[in-house]
C-alpha cells in the first residue's frame, strides 16, 4: 500500500478515483465488450462533472465517487500475478551475488566460463573501487 508523502492535490485524488473503479469494472465484468461498455459510462460520468469549478461542490462529488466505489467494490478483486496479492507476488527469488563464492569447486567446474567471468568481473570491480575510494588500510582490517 502506498502512502501518499504531502498534500494530494484534488485532480490526483481524483484521477486515482477514476483508476480504482476501471480496476473494479475488470473485477466485475470478464466480458471485454461489457467492460468497455461500463468503462464508457464510467468515463460519461466523469467527464461531465469535468469542469465544476466549485471547489466544495468538487470535494463533495469525489466523497460520493469514494462512496460509491466502496459501495459497489468487488468481493473478490482482480489482482495481477506479480502485484502484492497477487499469485505470483515475489514468487522468484534473486539470489545475492556473494551466494556463488560458497558453491563447492566440482559445482563450479560445472559452469566453467560463468565463473571464469564472473572472477574478471569481480576483480574490475575492486579495481575500480581502489582507483575511486582507494585502497584500505590494513590496520582497520583487524580490529
Amino acid at each position: 500500500m502506498n502512502i501518499p508523502s504531502g498534500i494530494v492535490t484534488h485532480t490526483r485524488q481524483v484521477c486515482s478515483l477514476y483508476k480504482r473503479a476501471l480496476r473494479n469494472l475488470e473485477s466485475w465484468y470478464d466480458r471485454r465488450e461489457i467492460y468497455r461498455y461500463r468503462a464508457l459510462l464510467l468515463r460519461k460520468h466523469f467527464d461531465d462533472n469535468r469542469n465544476v469549478k466549485d471547489m466544495a461542490v468538487a470535494a463533495c462529488l469525489l466523497e460520493e465517487g469514494e462512496k460509491e466505489l466502496f459501495n459497489t467494490m468487488h468481493y473478490q478483486p482482480l489482482k495481477k500475478a506479480n502485484s502484492p496479492g497477487g499469485c505470483a507476488f515475489e514468487r522468484e527469488v534473486e539470489l545475492p551475488d556473494w551466494v556463488f563464492d560458497y558453491w563447492h569447486p566440482l559445482e563450479k567446474a560445472q559452469y566453467p566460463e560463468f565463473f571464469a567471468k564472473r572472477e574478471e568481473r569481480k576483480n574490475q570491480f575492486v579495481a575500480w573501487w581502489e582507483n575511486q575510494y582507494g585502497k584500505p588500510d590494513p590496520k582497520d582490517l583487524h580490529h
